[in-house]
């Protein structure tokens, strides 16, 4: 699983907003900053960002004293960095965008410290804060925020314990404190800190958000699937997450991702094939958010496919695909997809009869990291040639 996958689970704190009808002794119309508000949150799950901004816009133009309209421009950058992780030049624009969130909000609550927007909302910013930290390795930046973000839902909760939307956070933190310390052990001296995790009762909380949920439905689901898929190991119940998912936002290529995952992780390229042809065609396009790192990934698949079914020609023709992106991509060191596709693409020139360019793949497979027995199959292949 690669590593940024990995890192984006850890400490995934998230504390999603709500709106509330309470004023800020301004007479708003309050049924339209909903209106806005749904249409932002589809948009920007939707990867259709230049409409969010405008949307959002609209919010803080109308709407000053509330923090919503700051929160979701916040959010339209953090889904920017979603889409490419190894890209860090939004970081410091993302921390500054919620850092003005935290800043209203406390001006709020030094009014009235009983706010339940300027909680939610404060909640929220320091949440995501948190996670992008988590997703750059900052773990004791990250726990604090985490820690504080916990509190402020906590907080929330209290004066209003009807609402559903805040068992997104309670969901996220039940199931993710339980299951990250087993997972990784380095984290465990952090959660001395925290309260238990309650593995089971998370994922309850995260269903009834999934399904009852009026704001934070989306961010769930999206939750579910992933952690079915990387922690529970449940590809099927992945998949029903994600096709609810599809069915809203079929142009999201983190959604479409995932569920093409799914059927990798059990080893059916055929169908998996069939997602990662539409990622690839969407790439061409160039559909907004379906970037070179999808491409990559897509072209990976589609070579795994025709490999498995021996079509030798059409595997090399995507494998080589993935390799220039991949040198392309690569920046800190070779990845898996990088070191896989040069192998690959070795025994395929064995299979075409190409032995000089084959020797010469099989050399540089061992110029790169080892990585699952690279070099030892390298070194098998360059003494005899590969042969299905």
């Amino acid at each position: 699983m690669p590593k940024k996958i990995i890192n984006h689970m850890k400490f995934k704190i998230i504390f999603f907003v709500f709106i509330s009808s309470i004023l800020f002794g301004q007479n708003y119309d309050w049924a339209r900053h909903d209106s806005l508000i749904k249409a932002c949150i589809n948009q920007i799950y939707g990867i259709e960002f230049d409409k969010a901004e405008k949307t959002i816009d609209i919010v803080i133009k109308e709407y000053p004293t509330h923090p919503s309209g700051k929160f979701f421009k916040a959010m339209i950058t953090w889904w920017r960095i979603l889409l490419d992780l190894e890209d860090e030049s939004l970081d410091k624009k993302f921390y500054a965008q919620l850092q003005e969130v935290i800043d209203m909000c406390d001006k709020i609550l030094e009014k009235n410290n009983k706010n339940i927007d300027a909680i939610f909302f404060k909640g929220g910013a320091i949440g995501f804060r948190g996670r992008l930290l988590g997703i750059r390795e900052n773990w004791i930046k990250s726990a604090l925020d985490g820690k504080e973000g916990l509190e402020l839902v906590y907080k929330a909760y209290k004066a209003d314990p009807k609402n559903i939307d805040v068992q997104l956070g309670f969901g996220i933190y039940h199931y993710y404190a339980e299951v990250i310390p087993q997972r990784y052990p380095a984290v465990k001296p952090f959660m001395v800190f925290f309260p238990q995790g309650d593995k089971k009762k998370g994922l309850r909380e995260l269903e009834n958000v999934a399904w009852n949920g009026r704001y934070a439905r989306i961010e769930a689901r999206y939750f579910l699937m992933t952690l079915n898929f990387m922690f529970e190991n449940n590809m099927q119940e992945a998949r029903k997450w994600g096709r609810l998912l599809l069915k809203d936002f079929p142009n999201n290529p983190n959604f479409q991702k995932y569920y093409g995952l799914t059927y990798v992780k059990e080893n059916d390229y055929r169908t998996a094939a069939k997602i990662f042809r539409d990622i690839y065609k969407k790439c061409e396009k160039g559909l907004p958010g379906y970037n070179l790192r999808y491409k990559r990934e897509a072209s990976y698949y589609l070579g795994m496919d025709y490999k498995i079914r021996d079509k030798v020609d059409s595997a090399a023709y995507y494998f080589e695909i993935c390799e220039k992106l991949s040198r392309q991509l690569d920046k800190k060191t070779e990845s898996g997809y990088l070191i896989n596709t040069v192998l690959y693409l070795a025994m395929l020139y064995d299979q075409m009869g190409q032995r000089e360019k084959a020797i010469k793949y099989y050399n540089e497979v061992l110029r790169l990291r080892d990585r699952s027995n690279s070099h030892e199959l390298a070194r098998k292949y360059l003494k005899t040639p590969y042969r299905k």
